[in-house]
């Protein structure tokens, strides 16, 4: 199959946008009234009813509108939802709530991040946060925007004057490759490194300028796909950290303004 045309991909957003919509009064309805929170796991890897309702309802919503295109979603896992899986060239991923122990605290950096991927690769894109009302989408040489408004990356060049985010990873203390050698380092590098534990929006940051730099391991495509396509059509750049290529499973992103990228990846290097 070709790659979609521009009115597809405009109807594709559509279905997504609708999703995200559908999720986030999900969202909503649960901030601050969760009865139970479980583990996952690792300590700390947390999923409640609200991440199983929200991801539920963009299933339905998205396997009613494309029955052949397969599903990657953070609670239910990889799935083919047609009985015409082997001809698919479409998967939806999904995270119904990035940002869950956030969510438990009531501390409001959360989102839902809906890609559509063409192969292993992001055509469209949405991020929305529910409890702030912020809405980033994109589709593949059509542009980023934050609501109505078009995005672009900062033009910071210097790690010095760059403000940066990172994240780490639920075993990050039986694992060593923990991030901390790498967040200790660029703190003291740059004007701050934030940590607001939520992939999706850290990339939806960079893409807004917000951040000029954003770099983790131990990711899952989910968490990464629709952020991926924001930072690149708002001028920014996504690779792994030495700059090869970046790979949706391999777990690692360097994401940038492009002008960071060659010193951040440089000093990422320990």
């Amino acid at each position: 199959m070709a790659m979609p045309s521009e009115q597809e991909l405009e109807e594709f957003l559509a279905s997504a946008l609708e999703a995200a919509a559908s999720a986030g009064i999900i969202l909503r309805q649960y901030w601050g009234k969760l009865l139970t929170i479980e583990e996952k796991s690792h300590p700390g890897d947390l999923v409640t009813i609200a991440d199983r309702t929200a991801e539920e309802r963009i299933i339905e919503l998205l396997h009613e509108r494309y029955p052949h295109h397969a599903i990657l979603a953070e609670e239910s896992g990889a799935r083919f939802v047609s009985a015409d899986k082997d001809g698919s060239e479409f998967t939806w991923a999904i995270d119904p709530l990035d940002g869950t122990t956030n969510y438990t605290h009531q501390f409001p950096m959360v989102c839902i991040s809906i890609a559509l991927l063409y192969g292993d690769r992001p055509i469209v894109c949405v991020v929305y946060n529910p409890i702030i009302g912020e809405l980033f989408h994109a589709t593949k040489g059509g542009g980023a925007f934050l609501d109505a408004m078009p995005m672009k990356v900062s033009t910071v060049s210097e790690i010095g004057k760059s403000l940066l985010a990172t994240g780490f990873a639920y075993d990050r203390t039986v694992n060593v490759n923990n991030n901390l050698a790498e967040f200790s380092k660029l703190t003291l590098y740059s004007q701050g490194v934030r940590r607001m534990g939520s992939a999706a929006l850290d990339l939806a940051y960079v893409a807004a300028g917000r951040l000029d730099g954003y770099w983790e391991t131990n990711l899952q495509p989910w968490d990464v796909a629709a952020g991926i396509l924001l930072v690149t059509e708002a001028g920014g750049q996504v690779t792994d950290y030495d700059t090869s290529p970046f790979k949706l499973y391999s777990g690692r992103i360097l994401a940038t303004n492009k002008a960071l990228h060659q010193p951040l990846s440089a000093a990422l290097k320990i």
